[in-house]
């Protein structure tokens, strides 16, 4: 069981990056699709959610709705986050995670896997 985040990178206020989420060894479908970020010296913040199944329901944090979209792609067992109008606050390591279920465990810290992060850094 792998989930590896990527896309990561160093891009000025105002710009753009897709994260990817690459899901191995377990059917992704039926899982809930989670995004968090950890910024140094901060506590895990959790950012947004898609669920599984043919449920699509999305879910952002405060700081994530309007700017950011969470969507996936079952059968490539991928999942994304497209990032836009990024801030410096944004940066930030971010992790993908999955849950068999909803993303209210998710957003609770409930996590079922959860791979490696991806550097996001906003700066001029």
């Amino acid at each position: 069981v792998q989930l590896q985040a990527s896309g990561g990178g160093l891009v000025q206020p105002g710009g753009s990056l897709s994260l990817s989420c690459a899901a191995s060894g377990f059917i992704l479908d039926y899982y809930a699709i989670g995004w968090f970020r950890q910024a140094p010296g901060k506590e895990r913040e959790w950012v947004s959610c898609i669920h599984g199944s043919s449920d699509a329901s999305t879910y952002y944090s405060d700081s994530a709705r309007g700017r950011f979209i969470i969507s996936r792609d079952n059968a490539k067992k991928m999942g994304y986050l497209q990032m836009n109008s990024l801030k410096p606050e944004d940066t930030a390591i971010y992790h993908c995670a999955v849950h068999l279920g909803s993303c209210r465990a998710l957003q609770s810290g409930t996590i079922d896997y959860r791979g490696q992060g991806t550097q996001v850094t906003v700066s001029s």
